[in-house]
């Protein structure tokens, strides 16, 4: 202890005195309560002092401390964690007796003895401070519950520096609020608040963070050294850091049992044993934040989903609050198996430093369940290690990235939008390499587009004539323009707007090339929109979380499924039925190899210049995306032909051979965890699809015949010019002609009249009969043969009475009616 001897330096006699003075009045105050008058105190100083201890409050408001969010999956293991400071708080009923003993033991041993203040320590520290240049704690567990309460409840700089700042003023603040706390609560609640709030070191607060930082475990399993090390880390938490000065650390924890032993709360044997031990380090690096999680991208997915939710706060700032101190526990949807498969697959095939991003989401029929999200660049800020804080997997109000454009994929909304109107699957549809259709021609929601553009796409994968299974397999081009043609553009448009794809600019997204996947998305959409289909027709938007609890488990909020039927089960049963095709022989997908044992269905994907690359699939129960997209050096999109990807050069990519077996290689691992179920077979009625009578439309103009034709879902291919007695320019007949029973969405031949009256053509003339040929002369004469007698003529009636002139041929009616 430091000598309490006057000093020797002659130059401030006055100072030493008046600082004892100001000590002996403390100390009675103390000894009164606090609550006494001050009288006959010699000195300004000391009755102003004795005024403000007056006009302290007496109440400490101690509000909740803050702590830590855990983010776990949905088995309940944590994935990630947010946080300001690194604190669970725990009662004292699960903080192990010997880390009681421990902390009470070096910092206040008579604290179940004493009040508030412990004289003895208290005018012992206020004598030496204020009679030298030495500072010496004296304070209780009490009035360091206070300070630290103050410091961690100071919402400013200048209130952070208030509550530190080595005045007397604090000081005495502190003394008042603890003599009312002891009076409010008890010294267990105390001790508890004390163990919750004070900071071990190395980022640790409390007790509970503390343990599972430097030893892996928690605070109520805490063994005697370990109680003794972080027993002595709270007087200089830096200084005995463990982690960065161990023999410092070692030291400090064999004062702690020195101390214990000496106050007989263990034996000398209990501390010598302990003290020749190790430091028993098992430490934990505990990350803030998404950074190094097991899911890094589904985290961040997470997080911006709750800081858009008004219901944790009225402002982003409320929110992101309460996610750093609420001690909250979000549980989510994340499957770690799945999400591990994911994210070997992505990796595997799409390098960090490639010159393309290639990404994975899997999301869960029927209750819209996000199961895992990959993407090949890793979180982080390293651009030279490929890293990126853009999430490309999710929507872009979620992720920052603007998506990618889908290619083929979109076919899928024309194709159920063709099912649901009635269209056959057996329709046929003449499909040349490359078709020019003007841009008119299509409809969307409020009629004909109007644009004097003519639209002109080709084929990569064959042309011919297909049906809707043929052409979805082979992911015709000029099928679909034409299948297009037939649905309108509004229906697809508005299904895949209802089955999760974010759309909202109509008059740049509504065109005939929406077919061919002209509109930005990404995996997670895709993903979603095609569990649609494998769920019978109803669609649930995306969600990663089911609920939110408070520190204590009471449910903040929850997360439920959100689902709505947008396609009857028969339109998506026919639906499956034809995307299965494509994992089957003669499907991208089955040619790729990355069909499953269970049974599947897919849709491939191929932009214009082959900047993006997708194969989106699904099983009864899970349905995933996978995209590969070409980034040049500036990070512009670009082609991925000629790049190097995932260790092997692309000379041409493609949706199935690229992208397909990311998708194949997760899902083939997978599918082990999924139930075994099958698609349900396609009602024939939804195959055969609707029949209508071809109507009569002889006599009608021909823009009057193609409104009467497409109010029943039949499409005008062509029209033919005919001799025909009616009107020119008017219809004279169709094929099928009128009465004939045809499929919905069946194409028709209109023929148009020229005005000329049909006229037989004459009939050929007979043939000349040919001269027979010279026969040599026998050498020897032979008989004659006998003459082959003729038949007589027949007589010729007379004339019928009424004229002698034969009636003209009754002239034919044009073909088709």
């Amino acid at each position: 202890m430091p000598s309490l001897r006057p000093r020797t330096d002659r130059a401030r006699p006055v100072g030493v005195l008046s600082r004892l003075v100001i000590a002996s009045v403390v100390a009675g105050v103390l000894l009164a309560g606090i609550a006494l008058p001050f009288v006959a105190v010699a000195g300004l100083a000391t009755r102003s002092m004795a005024e403000g201890m007056d006009q302290l409050p007496a109440e400490l408001t101690t509000e909740p401390l803050h702590q830590r969010t855990r983010v776990v999956d949905r088995r309940g293991k944590v994935i990630a964690r947010f946080f300001d400071k690194n604190r669970v708080n725990v009662p004292l009923s699960e903080v192990a007796p010997v880390m009681r003993q421990a902390i009470v033991a070096i910092e206040d041993y008579r604290f179940y003895e004493h009040g508030a203040i412990d004289l003895r320590g208290t005018l012992r520290a206020f004598v030496t401070n204020h009679t030298s240049d030495e500072v010496q704690g004296g304070s209780t567990i009490t009035q360091q519950m206070v300070k630290l309460t103050l410091l961690a409840q100071a919402d400013t700089p200048e209130e952070q520096r208030a509550a530190t700042a080595r005045t007397y003023h604090r000081k005495l603040k502190e003394l008042r609020y603890a003599i009312a706390v002891e009076k409010q609560h008890s010294k267990d609640w105390i001790l508890q608040r004390y163990l919750n709030l004070a900071y071990f070191g190395d980022g640790a607060y409390g007790i509970e963070a503390a343990a599972q930082h430097y030893f892996s475990t928690s605070a109520s399993k805490l063994k005697l050294r370990q109680a003794a090390l972080l027993a002595g880390l709270v007087k200089n938490p830096s200084g005995y850091d463990p982690t960065n000065n161990p023999d410092r650390a070692r030291h400090r924890r064999n004062v702690v049992l020195n101390r214990m032993a000496q106050l007989q709360v263990i034996s000398p044997e209990q501390a010598e044993k302990a003290k020749a031990r190790g430091l028993g380090l098992d430490v934990q690096p505990v990350r803030n934040g998404c950074v190094g999680s097991v899911a890094p991208f589904f985290c961040d997915y997470v997080r911006e989903t709750l800081l858009r939710d008004k219901a944790l706060g009225e402002t982003r700032a409320d929110r992101e609050q309460l996610l750093l101190t609420g001690g909250l526990t979000v549980h989510t949807t994340l499957d770690r198996r799945m999400q591990r498969a994911a994210v070997r697959s992505v990796r595997e095939h799409v390098f960090a430093r490639d010159r393309a991003i290639g990404a994975l989401a899997m999301v869960v029929p029927g209750s819209g369940a996000v199961r895992a999200l990959a993407q090949s660049r890793p979180m982080g800020g390293e651009k030279k290690k490929g890293e990126t804080f853009l999430n490309y997997v999710v929507p872009e109000k979620l992720g920052g990235a603007n998506g990618f454009q889908a290619g083929s994929t979109f076919k899928a909304f024309v194709l159920a939008a063709a099912i649901d109107q009635g269209i056959p699957l057996t329709t046929e549809i003449v499909a040349p390499p490359q078709v020019a259709i003007p841009v008119s021609k299509y409809r969307g929601c409020k009629g004909p587009l109007r644009s004097d553009a003519v639209w002109t796409p080709g084929n990569s994968t064959g042309s011919g004539t297909f049906d809707l299974y043929s052409g979805t397999r082979r992911s015709v081009n000029t099928f679909f323009a034409r299948l297009e043609l037939r649905t309108g553009l509004c229906q697809p448009y508005r299904l895949a707007k209802q089955m999760g794809i974010e759309l909202d600019d109509p008059a740049n997204q509504m065109v005939p090339a929406f077919t061919l996947g002209v509109v930005d998305t990404n995996p997670l959409s895709m993903a979603e929109a095609y569990a649609t289909f494998a769920a019978r027709g109803v669609h649930c938007a995306s969600r990663p979380v089911t609920r939110v609890e408070t520190g204590d488990g009471a449910v903040l909020t929850k997360y439920p499924e959100k689902c709505d039927r947008v396609l009857p089960r028969a339109v998506a049963d026919a639906v499956n039925d034809v995307l299965a095709g494509v994992q089957q022989p003669g499907g991208f997908g089955y040619e790729a190899g990355v069909s499953l044992r269970q049974p599947s269905a897919a849709k491939t994907g191929t932009t214009n210049q082959s900047r993006a690359v997708w194969f989106v699939g699904y099983t009864p129960n899970l349905a995933a995306a996978a995209m590969i997209a070409g980034v040049d050096r500036s990070g512009h999109w670009a082609s991925l032909n000629g790049k190097v990807v995932g260790g092997e050069l692309i000379s041409s990519a493609s949706g199935s051979g690229d992208a397909g077996p990311i998708w194949g290689d997760a899902m083939q691992v997978v599918q082990q965890w999924l139930p075994d179920r099958r698609f349900h077979e396609p009602n024939p009625k939804v195959v055969a699809g609707t029949r209508v009578t071809m109507p009569d439309v002889a006599g009608l103009s021909e823009a009057e015949a193609r409104k009467r034709l497409r109010k029943l879902g039949l499409f005008v291919e062509a029209t033919t010019s005919v001799d025909s007695g009616l009107s020119a320019g008017t219809v004279a007949g169709s094929l099928p002609s009128a009465g004939s029973s045809i499929g919905s969405g069946s194409s028709v031949t209109l023929q148009i009249s020229d005005g000329t009256p049909y006229v037989p053509p004459p009939p050929p003339p007979e043939p000349k009969p040919k001269p027979k040929p010279d026969r040599p002369k026998p050498d020897k004469p032979t008989a004659s043969p006998k003459p082959t007698p003729k038949p007589s003529p027949k007589p010729t009636p007379p004339p019928k009475p009424g004229g002698d002139k034969p009636k003209p041929d009754k002239p034919k009616p044009p073909p088709g009616r």
